[in-house]
């Protein structure tokens, strides 16, 4: 992955963070990755294929429904189609202050603060899917979704079924995925209807995941985890085992082996997010699960989107400079100053190569460079180099900090630079 340091798109006012999520197993679908195939962040599917030795392109472009569903195959088209949506969005200079995962999605989330590298994420998820395929082979374990019931009454109805089952997802309030032995299932089924359950519905899945019946892929995924280096998630991430937020990388691979056989506490997970300040939730992957989920679990004062398309992500760049505009707006009627934010985008492809005064300031505003003061541009100021051709600055203004890495490969258009320039509004001039 391409570390992306730019976060002037990030909503960070009072009550206005930005949360990225990442969808599970269950959202993928054939060709899910065909609206993708001419973006330049496809590219990570060759590198992910160079990873485990596995053709990730025919996952998610040819691979038939069926084929795709099972888990060692769904797992992985699941987890790189989010990555490569991951990359597009940020590079259009848009990041999160806060991530979160469904299960699976736990691992997008780690590799999207960059507590995993690119490389060790696909390889664990590779060996998590066919770990889990295993040990759902060795049980007969399936899942069901309980609609209607309140946490409790749910956890009570697997008791009382005094059986191999458990509740597997805590996903939004009233909807609640148990898992186990089948007809210990329809014996908690029949008692959470009895408890007030408006529906209990079956989906064919390939084992009782988040349950005890995983624990001989849990042996295994210790095995992979073991020779994988974590780092501090930044940003931040929530867990699924016990929807907090674990800033110590030492703690991540003892969560993501429990994560396997503990219930996925998604809807705790939304409630942890927005009590840290979130309001807009973006869902990254195939699919809309997770923003659906989200509306159901706070049911106002948020903004949930997906983007799973090159076109959702053009939406989701109108959802955001909305929001920033009326951040803007606010800091103008009380602080009495216009603030405009530009970009300076890349006008060719090509290795970046920034100017020599500006090297300080890459990937973003260094301590060095920031000990020197404010860093300004005026208009035609030379920015440095996509390659050949030189990237000069169409604005004036304080430079706010490099977007990309030195040697790093652009694209035509892709923001380089992140400018801010400040005027006295006409009503301050005015009121003077």
């Amino acid at each position: 992955m391409r570390p992306c340091a730019f976060d002037c798109i990030v909503v960070e006012g009072a009550d206005q963070l930005l949360a990225f999520t990442f969808p599970g197993q269950g959202s993928q679908r054939h060709g899910m990755g065909s609206s993708w195939v001419d973006h330049p962040s496809f590219e990570l599917v060759e590198q992910a294929s160079e990873a485990v030795g596995r053709d990730v392109a025919h996952l998610l472009l040819g691979m038939d429904q069926e084929s795709l569903t099972s888990t060692e195959n769904a797992q992985l088209a699941t987890f790189v189609l989010s990555l490569v949506i991951l990359d597009a969005t940020e590079r259009l200079g848009i990041t999160p202050t806060m991530c979160a995962g469904h299960s699976l999605g736990e691992y997008s989330a780690l590799v999207a603060s960059g507590a995993l590298s690119f490389d060790d994420g696909v390889r664990l998820v590779n060996e998590r899917g066919l770990a889990m395929k295993d040990a759902a082979t060795k049980s007969s374990g399936t899942m069901m979704a309980i609609l209607g019931l309140d946490d409790d009454s749910a956890e009570a109805a697997c008791m009382r079924a005094e059986g191999d089952v458990w509740i597997a997802n805590f996903n939004a309030p009233g909807q609640i995925v148990i898992a186990g032995a089948p007809d210990d299932l329809l014996r908690a089924a029949e008692i959470a209807k009895e408890l007030g359950a408006k529906r209990v519905m079956s989906f064919p899945v390939g084992g009782a995941f988040h349950t005890p019946y995983m624990a001989p892929a849990r042996d295994l995924l210790r095995k992979a985890l073991a020779g994988v280096s974590f780092r501090e998630p930044d940003p931040p991430v929530v867990a699924n085992v016990d929807a907090r937020i674990h800033e110590d990388p030492d703690e991540w691979p003892g969560l993501l082996s429990a994560q396997l056989c503990s219930p996925v506490r998604w809807h705790q997970s939304l409630q942890t997010l927005y009590e840290s300040g979130v309001r807009t939730f973006v869902e990254l992957g195939a699919g809309a699960v997770l923003t659906g989920l989200v509306k159901r679990s706070i049911s106002q004062g948020i903004t949930a989107l997906n983007v799973a398309t090159p076109e959702e992500l053009e939406a989701l760049v109108d959802v955001i400079a909305g929001t920033e505009a009326a951040s803007v707006r606010e800091l103008e009627r009380t602080a009495g100053f216009v603030m405009t934010e530009r970009l300076i985008v890349a006008p060719a492809t090509g290795p970046f190569r920034p100017a020599s005064d500006l090297i300080e300031a890459a990937p973003t505003l260094s301590r060095a460079a920031a000990t020197r003061g404010v860093i300004s541009l005026g208009v035609g100021d030379l920015v440095g180099w996509a390659g050949e051709i030189e990237i000069r600055s169409p604005f004036a203004g304080e430079l706010q900090g490099i977007i990309v890495l030195a040697g790093e490969r652009v694209v035509t258009g892709q923001p380089v630079a992140w400018l801010r320039t400040t005027q006295e509004s006409a009503m301050s001039i005015k009121e003077s």
